[in-house]
């Protein structure tokens, strides 16, 4: 159970309260510092997938933690980006990725107990909306300067719209089994 990749999953869990406290933290240095924890927690999701396939580490362990461990990491920050900002921008956004993702977790557990969860198996859209939400999320937490707010404001839409984009897949690809009497 604890080979390379689940303990880079583990760790990334282990990361989220240490992002949260650094976060806030009144020091001019903390926005920086949270967004490298959020970058690194970033590369751990990225490392333990590919480590798992390449080492052939794949546990059911790991199937099941990885993906909650992205969940909670993203919806922590969003709901402290939202909570910082205290903006219609952000909260809009946020809410919408948070809720696809219950939605989507949801689905995919229903879907599971019908057997057919490779309906709703992670898209190549799924991969491209994680990428755009965590640069937007790094960006956001940083603030370096306002290109980089620009960018990341614009990175969280693209994500947001892609978030939408995908579920509607992941739903379309259920709808059969969702309406069978």
């Amino acid at each position: 159970m604890w080979n390379i990749p689940n303990t880079l999953t583990t760790f990334r869990l282990f990361l989220i309260p240490i992002f949260l406290v650094v976060f806030y933290l009144p020091y001019s240095w903390a926005f920086f510092a949270a967004a490298f924890i959020f970058w690194l927690a970033s590369i751990t999701d990225i490392l333990d997938g590919y480590l798992a396939r390449k080492l052939e580490q794949s546990t059911p362990f790991g199937a099941f933690l990885d993906p909650v461990a992205d969940k909670v990491m993203v919806c922590t920050a969003l709901v402290a980006l939202a909570s910082y900002y205290q903006s219609m921008y952000m909260t809009i956004p946020a809410l919408i990725i948070i809720s696809r993702e219950i939605v989507i977790s949801a689905l995919r557990e229903w879907m599971a107990e019908q057997g057919k969860r490779g309906n709703v198996a992670v898209s190549n859209m799924g991969k491209f909306k994680t990428a755009a939400q965590m640069l937007a999320i790094i960006g956001l937490i940083w603030q370096y300067d306002s290109w980089m707010m620009y960018l990341s404001y614009g990175l969280l839409y693209i994500a947001t719209f892609l978030t939408v984009t995908s579920m509607l897949q992941y739903l379309i690809a259920a709808w059969s089994e969702l309406t069978k009497n």
